[in-house]
């Protein structure tokens, strides 16, 4: 039997508090539709909430979350997953201007690459997370396995942002818009310790602290 959720609570705090001081923008974002800059690839964890970490509104953000920040190739004879489907309605349809693909420290997928799975109730995590998998091959290249296995983690977190946004230029969509000057992308990780954010530079390959000096 359905039960009714305790966290169904909040709805009425939220519609008596927030929607209360934002109902124009909000009722203007139900009637004339999304018009949202960013779309936004990030982990499921319930740790990082995208629009909590960096200010944003209702409206500001297409969202799309999953285990381990990853991002398929593209591949339309494979099975259909959700992130596919999101990054084409993102780029093709809302024409978002920047892509931000953010990991984080502490992920738990990062972590399960290092691990053997025989759950047989994991089995689609399984598969999932080998879009990991070459992440988990640079970091042991870059510092073997036998070193500090934190240190191992961060490196593996870091390089899987940037392997995902490889997967992600498969997609003719973003290519084009890339290539065009039409879409911009970023690489992320959120720093769950500290609440700051690094970003990846690519003219000297490693991530940096994000500032307002380096926004601007």
């Amino acid at each position: 039997m359905l039960k009714k959720c305790s966290l169904l609570e909040g709805n009425e705090v939220f519609k008596n508090s927030y929607f209360k001081e934002h109902a124009n923008k909000l009722v203007d974002l139900a009637q004339n539709g999304q018009h949202p800059k960013a779309l936004y690839i990030g982990c499921a964890d319930s740790r990082v909430v995208p629009d909590l970490i960096i200010d944003a509104s209702p409206g500001d953000l297409f969202v799309l979350r999953n285990v381990g920040n990853f991002v398929a190739p593209f591949s339309p004879d494979e099975d259909f997953h959700a992130t596919a489907s999101g990054i084409e309605y993102a780029t093709s349809v809302l024409q978002v201007t920047e892509i931000i693909i953010c990991g984080h420290t502490h992920c738990g997928a990062i972590q399960a690459l290092y691990e053997d799975i025989d759950d047989p109730y994991l089995v689609h995590t399984k598969k999932w997370l080998s879009l990991g998998e070459k992440a988990k091959n640079l970091a042991i290249r870059a510092l073997g396995e036998e070193g500090d296995k934190e240190i191992l983690l961060r490196l593996t977190e870091q390089l899987s942002v940037i392997s995902q946004i490889e997967n992600l230029l498969t997609y003719p969509s973003v290519k084009e818009k890339v290539d065009a000057g039409e879409i911009n992308i970023h690489g992320w990780i959120y720093e769950i310790d500290t609440g700051s954010i690094e970003y990846y530079d690519p003219e000297v390959s490693e991530f940096k602290v994000l500032t307002k000096a380096s926004t601007a």
